[in-house]
């Protein structure tokens, strides 16, 4: 059952099982584990850069797709539920009609770039997607009397999701349930579901048809693919899931500005966590998601601590400071881009293809190789 979960794309590394089951535990179990709000507000938005970085993915690292429009999907789902909501009020009905609209607008725009997008190079085509995100963005800031402009949107959500709302009086395990933990692990089921359709999607036979064209465009069209129809699909399935994390961030924060879902500066998150965690794995995904936003939020954190230990030491504690904490971040990446340029996730693989084909020892002596097990 669990394999079948999987999509039998099991992590096929055993550090990597490890890593991976021990984030999944830490991000159900963070309101027990990891007390406070700052923790919840991380891990919350681990889970939708989950399926973000994981959707964008499925467009680069599948089907070898370069667009920088995929905030803007990322937003219309945003806006979508913030509209809506503040339009026809705290509701259930109003966040199921503002995430259909905002789908619905989404599958619109995908269809249109990819129809008109996808014939041309590579370049070319990260060029338009560029000006079509830029385009959005400067609509979303310039609507102020159905996006809030700059302020963006404020609105309520359903009662149940509310932190006022509280079904049980008595503490469970130490921490009151209210409706925060309850929004919260409906954003943890809605993440693992969105995260498992994606997985099946990529061991499909669709998907192998994705990987097919992303290694050599020309064979796959040569063997009978309607390479443009493909990449189509993929682009808008991309942009769907995409729309869906927006909605679940949304939900999460109860605003949605231009600063918060479109800017450029999320384009970048994405990109490199997609690096950090392995292109083309999806796995990268939730390796790359809790390394980096773990460390964005943390990082100037240890570095003030760090640098107090060494207040002697004048150089080495302004070099700790909590305001370079950028240029450690940056360093960071520089460094696991060198170690892991394949991504931890490809890594760690290959560490385990590696080994699995070592020339062994029977028990006559004779040379032998080692299984390979998933």
């Amino acid at each position: 059952m669990f394999i079948r979960l999987l999509s039998n794309d099991l992590p096929r590394n055993r550090l990597l099982a490890v890593v991976l089951a021990a984030i999944v535990l830490a991000l159900a179990f963070t309101p027990f584990i990891f007390p406070g709000v700052k923790a919840l507000n991380v891990a919350a938005k681990v889970l939708v850069f989950i399926v973000l970085v994981a959707s964008f993915d499925l467009l680069l690292g599948y089907t070898g797709i370069v667009s920088f429009a995929h905030t803007m999907f990322f937003g219309i789902g945003a806006y979508g539920v913030a509209i809506a909501s503040t339009r026809m009020g705290a509701g259930w009905g109003s966040l199921a009609v503002g995430m259909a609209c905002a789908l619905a607008l989404s599958f619109v725009l995908a269809l249109a770039i990819g129809l008109f997008s996808l014939r041309v190079r590579a370049i070319f085509f990260s060029m338009i997607t560029l000006a079509f995100a830029a385009a959005f963005q400067t609509l979303a800031s310039q609507l102020s009397e159905f996006t809030g402009g700059e302020d963006g949107l404020s609105f309520k959500v359903p009662a149940w999701l509310s932190p006022s709302f509280e079904p049980f009086e008595a503490p469970f395990l130490g921490v009151t349930i209210d409706g925060r933990l309850i929004c919260y692990w409906l954003l943890f089921v809605a993440a693992a579901v969105l995260f498992l359709l994606m997985l099946r999607i990529v061991n499909s036979p669709f998907g192998r048809v994705l990987q097919a064209i992303r290694e050599n465009e020309f064979r796959a069209e040569a063997i009978g693919y309607r390479v443009v129809v493909y990449r189509t699909v993929s682009s808008i399935l991309s942009a769907l899931f995409a729309t869906l994390a927006g909605a679940l961030l949304a939900l999460w924060l109860r605003y949605n500005g231009p600063d918060t879902s479109l800017s450029f500066e999320i384009m970048l998150d994405v990109l490199l966590i997609v690096v950090i965690g392995g292109m083309g794995t999806l796995y990268g995904a939730v390796i790359g998601s809790a390394l980096f936003l773990v460390a964005q939020s943390y990082l100037q954190d240890l570095l003030r601590l760090a640098s107090e230990s060494v207040s002697g030491l004048p150089a080495l504690a302004a070099l700790l400071s909590p305001d370079r904490w950028l240029l450690w971040l940056g360093l960071l990446f520089v460094l696991s881009v060198y170690y892991f340029p394949t991504g931890v996730v490809g890594r760690l693989r290959a560490l385990s293809a590696r080994r699995a084909v070592l020339p062994s020892k029977d028990h006559n002596g004779a040379p032998a190789v080692q299984a390979s097990t998933r």
